[in-house]
């Protein structure tokens, strides 16, 4: 893991992680939020990337007034990235048909010269065909992580894959189960937080690891209060 500053919560959301390591469950938020209460609770942000099927998606626009959960990651991220995504699946099962209909959850992907549109779009749909996978250029991926208060991700060192199966990594513990379609063996940094946005188009609260599918579902009310 390398240390790196984060606009949104120098001493909360100090670092980003490499896949493979792990990000430390935090206490619930004063407000009563489940996850981390960012010390500045800052706006929904702007940028403009490409979805899956190729079109231009401006996120503020798009999600305006809608519950949005957003995570940075990498589609060959072997344990953070896939249980964070399956979280936030079991999560909306776990609220009410409404308050799931309104809420919004988009991917944005840390690495471009991998995660294509069809391998992004598959390997989401693991997860639920409603989740929204982002690209673009590295420049424009960049801004996007910048513009939401944190450092864009990097290539680091290797992930150990299992000898004679350059396909496959060794799951650890609580990981969600997942597949991959694409080279293993490298790894992406990433901000290991999900990001929860209102109905206000505020963040008001972050989930790192450790944070459960029914913490998640708990806050959902709360998030989709206009």
């Amino acid at each position: 893991m390398r240390a790196l500053p984060l606009v949104l919560t120098a001493v909360l959301l100090g670092s980003l992680t490499g896949c493979g390591q792990d990000a430390s469950p935090k206490p619930a938020a004063a407000t009563g939020y489940h996850g981390v209460e960012p010390l500045k609770t800052v706006n929904r942000p702007s940028y403009v990337l490409r979805d899956t099927a190729g079109k231009a998606f401006d996120f503020r626009a798009e999600t305006k007034g809608r519950p949005t959960f957003v995570y940075f990651g990498y589609t060959n991220c072997p344990d953070e990235c896939p249980t964070a995504m399956a979280d936030i699946a079991a999560a909306l099962r776990k609220t009410t048909p409404e308050v799931r209909a309104a809420a919004r959850v988009v991917f944005v992907t840390t690495d471009p010269k991998r995660d294509t549109a069809p391998v992004l779009r598959r390997w989401l749909d693991q997860f639920s065909t409603e989740f929204v996978g982002l690209l673009g250029t590295q420049a424009q991926l960049d801004a996007a992580q910048r513009a939401s208060g944190i450092e864009p991700g990097r290539a680091e060192g290797p992930v150990p894959t299992i000898p004679g199966r350059p396909d496959q990594h060794v799951h650890k513990e609580g990981t969600a189960p997942h597949k991959h379609f694409g080279p293993l063996g490298y790894s992406v940094s990433h901000s290991a937080v999900i990001f929860a946005y209102n109905a206000a188009d505020r963040l008001p609260v972050v989930y790192p690891g450790g944070v459960t599918p029914s913490d998640i579902a708990a806050d959902l009310p709360v998030l989709a209060r206009p």
